[in-house]
């Protein structure tokens, strides 16, 4: 059996790579470790963290295909962040003009959750501590 410690990081493809740094850094609140721009493949790469742990790498390419479906394409799914507060997470976000879904509540766990999707219709979700 593997002996896996720990998701390393998510990877992601954006269309508009400016909008979406603008989305995870600004929106989302993920903090830039580094970011380079890899002129052979004419794509950046930005390493964001959430409370210092590295956790997506943000790609942009040359006319990336569209993601198929939402949210169930093949595939990543979704991408799912735990808040404290789920009412505070979806007033902020309304802030910033970002519809969320109907808060819904988890079968299983009782917890609320719901999800917006990014500049790129990749579902997230907010799912209550």
């Amino acid at each position: 059996m593997i002996n896996i410690n720990k998701v390393h990081h998510i990877a992601i493809i954006a269309s508009d790579y400016s909008k979406s740094k603008h989305f995870y850094t600004d929106v989302l609140g993920l903090t830039i470790i580094q970011e380079i721009y890899r002129e052979e493949r004419d794509s950046y790469k930005l390493d964001l963290a959430l409370n210092g742990e590295y956790i997506i790498e943000l790609f942009s390419f040359p006319n990336p295909p569209k993601r198929p479906s939402r949210p169930e394409a093949t595939g990543l799914r979704h991408l799912a962040f735990e808040v404290s507060n789920l009412d505070e997470t979806v007033a902020f976000l309304n802030t910033k003009n970002i519809e969320s879904e109907p808060i819904r509540i988890d079968e299983m766990t009782q917890k609320r959750f719901t999800f917006i999707a990014d500049p790129d219709e990749l579902p997230i979700e907010f799912y209550e501590l």
